[in-house]
């Protein structure tokens, strides 16, 4: 029996009690209504509600009289052994063995998609994040917002949203000025401009435009600044893209900010010249002195946004206003950006915009905000010189440990990594903990086959040990802890969870054989503990994956 069944059941007790002492008590009550938990102390049973504590003031009855009757009720429910009332009114319930080792099969059974759900079912979601400069390699801070963010993407995936992941590529304005400037005077052998990008990546750049284009130094100086900027952008992309993809993390739509400021072939407005008009139509646009205002200190911004300047140009906030614009014409009806520690300012600036739009601010965007990373001991790359490096720290800590690391905490810490434990193969490195634990449920299986025993029988009720009852039942949790880190978007709650099944299972290992000592014979209690062992497995597996980490099978 798995949460979802033992909820239903709950309610099914629960309502028919609470109708006979006030009818209409239970309109629009449902199963998610009643929460279960897995007690601390084992003692107290497989699972605890409070649902006479949360209903019995509604219903017009004594919270331990309640639940003493919603306890009597539940004992005679198929697969339930005991139910106990504890203080003044918590229930406490015991499975039998036989339904509590069911799921070891499920699980095996549905193999890749256990813990796939439909909480998130009918969310239709454009999930931005990254979205760095092309003028540049990808650093640190870039890493955090990439892993964090595929790993969101992959929760509401699993929970059943239909998204893209995305990345707005900032390929228009002053700074692509500076960039393909920085470019050409390394063509040139010229010094870097003032206000230019340094590093070595610089140069790298130049030679390889210089390859691509040999008579670009020939060509008047429009045409060198144009060349040189537009390849240079263009092998700036692919570096990044490339960068990405070796670390695990695929983007389904790239969106070029050029996109919004381009007009059409037949001369009509710009993306941009049409975002500044709707909202005027939605009657929060005003003309001051020359420019054009945005009042979004009507949904909660601390001043009014410029969004055309007196002289005609667009401030940036005209180009957020059309991108915001542009993901709802495509069908986006909710909004997420990841954004890093440096864009606090632009919490308030997108909820005041989305409801400019005619959005609702609390509903249709989410705006996550990712804190400062730091790495003992790394040092700053050799090619960008000012910046730790995408490339360099994979390199140099793995992609499991990294990926699996910057997910471990939530987005909003502060976060300092030791890659002399990350790179350590022992059980205070928390990946190669979870990861060995992996391995252990293969190799498991493997000496299982080679002893014969195979899944030709499945006795559930003989999973009766301490240890396999606490393995059950943090692996029936694991649909519940997907669905519950997809809505709050906190990858870090699976990790922790993978944790603390990677330990049980250990333990579970140490007590209970899939294998039987010397001349035993084989039972079909080895047998339904080898369904146990690759059902943890299964959980392992999916668990990492959802966090864009490899599940070994050999370690």
């Amino acid at each position: 029996m798995n949460p979802d069944a033992l909820a239903s059941a709950l309610l099914d007790v629960v309502r028919p009690l609470a109708e006979a002492r006030r009818p209409g008590s239970t309109d629009g009550l449902q199963a998610s209504d009643l929460p279960l938990e897995r007690p601390k102390n084992r003692d107290h049973g497989d699972w605890a509600s409070n649902a006479a504590l949360k209903l019995a003031k509604k219903v017009g009855a004594n919270p331990r009289e309640f639940a003493g009757d919603i306890a009597a009720a539940l004992a005679d429910v198929p697969g339930i052994a005991s139910v106990d009332v504890a203080g003044p009114g918590f229930i406490n319930v015991r499975l039998e063995a036989a339904a509590a080792g069911a799921l070891a099969k499920e699980i095996v059974d549905a193999g890749a998609s256990f813990g796939a759900n439909d909480s998130q079912r009918g969310n239709s979601i454009n999930l931005e994040f990254v979205s760095a400069n092309p003028t540049g390699p990808l650093h640190i801070g870039h890493t955090r917002w990439a892993a964090l963010g595929d790993a969101i993407a992959r929760l509401l995936l699993a929970s059943g949203a239909t998204l893209v992941r995305e990345f707005y590529i900032n390929d228009a304005g002053a700074q692509m000025t500076r960039f393909g400037r920085s470019v050409l005077a390394a063509a040139k052998g010229e010094p870097t401009p003032e206000d230019g990008y340094p590093g070595s990546y610089i140069g790298d750049l130049a030679r390889r435009v210089l390859d691509a284009q040999p008579d670009l130094l020939a060509l008047d100086d429009a045409q060198q600044r144009e060349i040189a900027t537009d390849m240079a952008y263009a092998l700036q992309l692919g570096d990044l893209q490339a960068s990405l993809e070796k670390f695990n993390v695929h983007f389904d739509v790239w969106f070029s900010e050029r996109v919004l400021h381009a007009r059409p072939a037949d001369g009509g407005p710009s993306l941009v010249d049409q975002a500044v008009e709707r909202l005027r139509r939605q009657g929060h646009i005003f003309d001051d002195d020359s420019a054009v205002w945005v009042r979004t200190t009507d949904f909660g911004d601390d001043k009014d946004r410029v969004i055309r300047r007196s002289n005609g140009e667009y401030t940036y906030f005209a180009a957020d206003a059309a991108y915001y614009l542009n993901k709802g014409d495509r069908g986006f009806a909710h909004k997420i950006y990841l954004l890093g520690a440096d864009h606090h300012g632009y919490v308030h600036r997108l909820k005041a915009l989305a409801g400019a739009a005619g959005d609702d601010p609390d509903k249709d965007i989410e705006v996550l905000i990712g804190q400062l990373v730091s790495v003992n001991g790394a040092r700053l790359s050799k090619r960008a010189g000012n910046i730790i490096e995408l490339d360099d720290l994979r390199d140099w800590i793995g992609t499991d440990a990294l990926r699996y690391s910057l997910a471990r905490y939530p987005a909003d810490s502060p976060l300092t990594l030791d890659p002399e434990i990350l790179r350590r193969r022992t059980n205070d490195n928390p990946v190669f903990y979870v990861q060995y634990a992996h391995a252990r449920t293969h190799n498991v299986a493997r000496n299982a086959a080679a002893s014969g025993i195979e899944h030709t029988a499945f006795a559930p009720e003989l999973l009766t040990h301490d240890t396999e009852a606490a393995l059950l039942g943090a692996l029936q949790e694991f649909p519940r802890i997907v669905a519950y880190a997809a809505e709050v978007r906190e990858p870090h709650r699976v990790a922790r969870y993978l944790e603390e099944l990677a330990g049980l299972y250990h333990r579970w290992y140490d007590n209970c054989r899939v294998i039987p000592l010397g001349d035993d014979p084989v039972t079909d209690l080895h047998r339904t503990r080898l369904w146990l062992n690759d059902a943890t497995g299964q959980v392992l597996r999916n668990g990492l994956d959802l966090l864009g980490v490899s599940a070994p099978e050999r370690m």
